[in-house]
């Protein structure tokens, strides 16, 4: 059970105080192990076991799950048994129990509780729950392991691998944790991921928003897989389904968008003006939470490993906490503008600076940017071809910083 310590210090200052932590991310990124580990460090902190009360909404066989009611009774017996002392309240993927805000909310006011939920959806937040408890509550976004992650998980297992034998691993695999606990070949991990991605798109997706059209649905997730890292339109989204005969509305394509971002499978990503610092519109880009998704999906990742690499640079900014926008300066294109607490950084990502074409290009890029933020262009190579204060770093070693 590795670690997860980049998430464990977002929730420490939240810990014992009447903060509800809400952890949201996509299905199967370790948002269970994480409550396990909180569990671990308060009961390393003097908490007895029989202050904690853990429930996963997706058991089949815990009869406390079934209702609201069995889990107010389960609560209330509980607070009766705990002789005054407070109580600590996990909820696995509350969104499986209807009804689940207001119950939250009647018990932070009413009793000393220390709660923390998970979701697989990231609109969690945006309905009766934020209006209950507005200001009440702290939400940390979990991702799928980083390449860091990875490797640590892989030491901890004692599996015998080298650093790029790792990285191939990652690249086609993605970050789901499972895959680094079992010694699983390649097809068995590709139907696992394919088995979470159905799950996703029937659950978190198709029941929640109440989507008859599965099949359609699925051929505009695969046209994003197939397209990472590429810019698009509503138009060559309708003409691309209208060639594979299929009719769809500009206004459902985005409908769909947003019920994927929604199931935290997808990232829209908006464009930027650098120069005007307006964020533009049109032409945005998407990546995916898991690029071994794609993968089991589509294939190729290896043969598009331009846009693969885009994608795990880009979750990566995710987790170190930036926000993120495609940069547009006259007319060229900065891969990623990454800001966080008035910092900048700026980034072009590409498999390797093979001829003097692609040095150019990269380092080009950056060209029209006159304010002094660090820039960077990362790559596989492994010689430092920094230049004029722009600094070109190995993706590995970025990712392992």
């Amino acid at each position: 059970m590795i670690e997860r310590e980049s998430y464990m210090q977002k929730i420490r200052p939240f810990m014992n105080t009447p903060l509800i932590k809400v952890i949201t991310g996509i299905r199967r990124c370790g948002k269970s192990v994480m409550m396990e580990l909180i569990q671990k460090e308060l009961l390393t902190r003097g908490i007895f076991r029989e202050q904690v009360l853990s429930l996963n909404f997706e058991s089949k066989t815990d009869t406390r799950v079934k209702s609201i009611q069995t889990v107010l009774d389960s609560i209330t017996k509980l607070v009766s048994s705990s002789g005054g002392k407070r109580i600590y309240l996990f909820l696995d993927e509350i969104q499986e129990l209807n009804g689940w805000e207001k119950l939250v909310n009647s018990f932070l006011a009413d009793t000393d509780i220390d709660i923390y939920i998970t979701g697989s959806n990231a609109k969690l937040l945006s309905g009766e729950l934020a209006t209950f408890i507005a200001g009440r509550y702290v939400e940390i976004k979990m991702y799928p392991l980083s390449f860091k992650e990875v490797i640590q998980l892989l030491n901890e297992n004692q599996t015998d691998i080298s650093i790029n034998e790792a990285f191939l691993m990652y690249i086609n695999r993605g970050g789901f944790p499972f895959l680094y606990n079992y010694p699983f070949s390649d097809q068995d991990a590709y139907q696992y991921i394919s088995d979470i991605f159905d799950s996703i798109v029937l659950k978190d997706i198709s029941q929640r928003n109440n989507i008859r059209d599965i099949s359609q649905l699925r051929n505009l997730i695969l046209y994003f897989a197939a397209n990472i890292g590429n810019t698009f339109s509503a138009a060559s989204l309708v003409k691309y389904l209208k060639n594979q005969q299929r009719s769809v509305s500009t206004e459902t394509i985005y409908n769909y968008i947003e019920y994927c971002r929604s199931a935290c499978l997808l990232h829209l990503v908006q464009r930027q003006d650098i120069g005007g610092k307006a964020l533009l519109s049109t032409q945005e880009k998407i990546y995916f939470s898991d690029h071994g998704i794609r993968e089991a999906l589509y294939g190729s990742n290896q043969r598009d490993i331009n846009q693969v690499l885009e994608n795990i640079v880009y979750m990566e900014l995710l987790r170190r906490g930036f926000g993120v926008t495609v940069g547009k300066i006259k007319n060229a294109e900065v891969d990623f503008c990454a800001e966080k607490n008035g910092e900048k950084l700026y980034i072009q990502v590409t498999y390797l600076l093979a001829s003097k074409e692609t040095i150019e290009r990269e380092f080009g890029a950056f060209a029209g940017i006159q304010d002094n933020y660090p820039k960077y262009v990362l790559s596989l190579d492994d010689i430092d071809l920094s230049r004029e204060g722009i600094i070109h770093k190995n993706i590995r070693t970025f990712l392992l910083e």
